[in-house]
Parts: structure tokens; C-alpha cells; sequence
């Protein structure tokens, strides 16, 4: 190599070392919503979430996610296009930017492995399956109630949840307001003295069965995927009313009603009251407008319609040897001595808010604890609902084994405990 050549090259490698030093010295610029300094969270804080038929419940449920700073909404899956488009714009203007993805199947927005956790908002055919085909992917997920169709959906979503170690929130989220929640700290801590009664709404007592409804063009899937819709539910021809409103069950076989449907919060309560115990055992056929099932110790669980102090929606009443205590979504309790509040001043919140109980999930995500509306919990309130909906419908008494988790000597009972899934939907 010539001695010209030579100092060129030393020349060149000097000036870019230089320049990599100069490089690696300058100041880099990083976004302080990176580094959580504007008051924003960093990603390494942020629970990434995806939501999965969100409708009008749905839609309330995500303005609560979307509330929590360490939310990032990263897809929206729903059967129909309209709904899909309005959550994109909605995401999308709330975080600034376009990147909130689209999809129709929701196994598609589950494979993704950024997303951590899921709003599961569909209607209640597809709570369960929804729920277990999450679980299985990896995900957490709040899950609007009634979260599922029977007693055996039931038993296979708190077994999911249970192996997949997955955090589960039922969307009962009167059990993160503080009334609701000192009214049964009163019953379960004894301060009602022994609980002899519990009370809950059923807001319609009465058991029914799903019907057609007479047949329309069938739409672009594009536009709405009624295949996708129906999902595990027996087939039946398309009709645009099924598609709006709150329809329990788009197959055949015995519906929830308003026993499932206000049980799974007012139940739910009852069975807090009692220490998340075990479901009753025996449920009668109503009378008088009320419905009693006893637990193995004999506490009442009482499904009344009537009777209620006006303290608005979604009553219960928990009684016991030495005193009582009722609430309803007004937000406010009503007591029968003002010593049972021992000084204490509990907030009024009323309206039955979801913020709560959406943070309650979020923080779970986070630690890994049980949330409030954890699937158990989920589960127990379920079984007392479906079972109850079960006496309602054969008009009679039925008693129910929480070991064998089946009817005692009851045929016609058993064979409500449980219904086939539309293929390929199995779980």
C-alpha cells in the first residue's frame, strides 16, 4: 500500500471515530411520556387491553378503562363494523394516535402477544367460552356478567381460572362500593349477630324458554358475522332484533331471566354476606312472590320481589340475631340501630359505578391477587341463580349436592344443569 493511500485511510478511521464519539456524547431526546414525567405512565406500568363486543354495556366499560392512566387500548374485535369503526375513533382519540386495531375474530386480537388483558362485553351467550378461550391465551379479563349459561359453565370457568392462573373479574361491580361492601362486612364480621336471612331481587321472577324469530336477509359478515354472533349457541335464521338489546340466550334451552340477570349482582352480594360460601342446597318453588333456598346451615337465601325498603335498584337485606341492615343503588343503608355504624361514616356513591371495580382489576393484574368479583366468587353466586331459575321453571323443589354438584334423585333438573355448544365451540 502506497504511503499516500496509508495516511488517507488512518485519516478517514480518525474522523470517524470522531464522529462516533461526537455521537455517543450528544444528549439523546426522549419523550418524557416515555419516562412517566409528564405525569403520563410509562410502558412498563401500562396494562395493554383489548375489548371484545363492545356494545352499550361494553362501551360504558371501556369510558371506565379508559379513565386509569395506565390503560393502553389496543384493539377492538366486535361482529359488527359499525361498533368496530366507533371504538377505533374513540381509542384513537383518546391516546392521540391511529394505532388501535380492528378485528372480527376475536382469536385473532387473542394471538396478539402485546395484549395483556381483555373486556369481555359480549352478550351473555358467549361470556363463558369468551372467557376460557382467553384464559387458555394468556390473558386477565373482566368479564360482564352473567358470565355464564349453567351450573356446569359455571364449575369449567372457576376450574379455568384456577389452573391458568388468570385474573377474572365478573363484572359485579357493586362489590367495589362502599356501601354494598359495609353492609356485608357487618353480616360476615357478626356484628348482625348470626345470619339467619339473606334477600335478594331477582328483578322478574319467572323462568323462560328462547324462541325464533322469523327469518331476514342474511348480511355482508362483513358488516355483521352472524355466524360469529350465534358463536356457541344452537342455529337459527338471522333477525336485526337479535342484535340489539339484552337477549340472554341466541340458542335453544332454558333463558336466565331476571333471576340470572339482577341475581348475578344481588345474589352476588348475598353470597358475600355469607363468607362466598358454598351455594344453597335446597331450593323451593316460589310462593307469595318469593322464592326461599336454604343453605347446609340453614341461613335463607330469599329471592322477593316486593317489600322493599325504596333505596333503589338492586336491593338486598341481610338480617340476623341481633339487628339488619338494607341497601340499594341510591348508595345510601338503612339500619336497624345506629351502633351498628360504630362511628364509622360510610361514602355514598350511587348509580352502581364500574370505575372501581375496573381499578380493583387493573391492580390485580398488576399483583397477581384475587380481585373482588374473582371467578369462585363468580362461580358460587351462579349456581344459586342457575339452580333457583331451575326450581322456577319446573315449579317445584330441587336440592342441590355441592359435592356431586348435581341435583339429588332429580332427572329432569340434571338435564338442565348443562347444554350442548355449537360446533366448534366445545370448552
Amino acid at each position: 500500500m502506497s504511503r499516500t493511500r496509508a495516511k488517507h485511510n488512518r485519516r478517514r478511521f480518525l474522523q470517524q471515530a470522531a464522529a462516533a464519539a461526537t455521537a455517543f456524547a450528544a444528549p439523546t431526546f426522549i419523550p418524557a411520556s416515555v419516562l412517566g414525567r409528564d405525569g403520563s405512565v410509562p410502558p412498563s406500568e401500562r396494562v395493554v387491553v383489548g375489548g371484545i363486543g363492545i356494545g352499550n354495556r361494553g362501551t360504558y366499560d371501556l369510558g371506565c378503562f379508559l379513565e386509569q392512566p395506565d390503560v393502553e387500548f389496543a384493539a377492538i374485535c366486535d361482529v359488527k363494523q359499525a361498533r368496530r369503526i366507533a371504538i377505533k375513533k374513540r381509542a384513537d382519540e383518546h391516546h392521540s394516535n391511529d394505532r388501535c386495531a380492528m378485528y372480527r375474530d376475536f382469536r385473532e386480537l387473542l394471538d396478539r402477544s402485546d395484549i395483556d388483558a381483555v373486556l369481555i362485553a359480549t352478550g351473555p351467550n358467549w361470556h363463558a367460552t369468551m372467557a376460557m378461550n382467553a384464559a387458555k391465551a394468556g390473558k386477565d379479563m373482566y368479564c360482564e356478567k352473567p358470565v355464564t349459561k349453567n351450573i356446569v359453565q359455571s364449575l369449567i370457568l372457576a376450574d379455568t381460572m384456577r389452573r391458568t392462573g388468570r385474573v377474572f373479574q365478573a363484572g359485579t361491580q357493586r362489590r367495589n362500593l362502599p356501601h354494598f361492601a359495609f353492609a356485608c362486612e357487618l353480616a360476615r364480621t357478626g356484628k348482625l349477630g348470626n345470619v339467619k336471612r339473606v334477600y335478594a331481587h331477582p328483578a322478574g321472577m319467572q323462568a323462560m324458554m328462547s324462541g325464533w324469530l322469523p327469518a331476514e336477509p342474511l348480511p355482508d359478515p362483513e358488516i355483521v358475522d352472524w355466524n360469529m354472533y350465534l358463536g356457541p349457541a344452537a342455529w337459527r335464521p338471522f333477525n336485526a332484533k337479535l342484535l340489539d338489546g339484552f337477549n340472554f340466550e341466541k340458542g335453544g334451552g332454558l333463558v336466565g331471566g331476571g333471576v340470572l340477570e339482577w341475581g348475578s349482582h344481588c345474589v352476588d352480594l348475598c353470597q358475600w354476606a355469607v363468607n362466598d360460601c358454598l351455594p344453597p342446597v335446597e331450593y323451593n318453588a316460589p310462593k307469595d312472590g318469593q322464592l326461599v333456598a336454604r343453605y347446609e346451615n340453614g341461613v335463607e337465601l330469599i329471592f322477593r320481589e316486593t317489600g322493599w325498603i325504596p333505596l333503589g335498584s338492586c336491593p338486598v337485606r341481610f338480617e340476623g340475631e341481633d339487628g339488619w341492615v338494607e341497601a340499594g343503588d341510591s348508595g345510601k343503608l338503612v339500619l336497624s340501630s345506629p351502633t351498628l355504624l360504630a362511628g364509622r361514616s360510610v361514602e355514598e356513591i350511587g348509580g352502581y359505578p364500574a370505575t372501581f371495580h375496573v381499578r380493583d382489576f387493573l391492580d390485580c393484574v398488576k399483583t397477581r391477587r384475587l380481585p373482588k368479583g374473582n371467578a369462585q366468587a363468580a362461580c358460587n353466586a351462579h349456581i344459586a341463580c342457575h339452580a333457583a331459575n331451575i326450581a322456577l321453571h319446573l315449579n317445584r323443589q330441587v336440592r342441590f349436592d355441592n359435592q356431586t354438584n348435581s341435583f339429588i334423585n332429580d332427572e329432569a333438573a340434571n338435564r338442565l344443569r348443562s347444554e350442548a355448544l355449537r360446533e366448534p365451540w366445545r370448552i
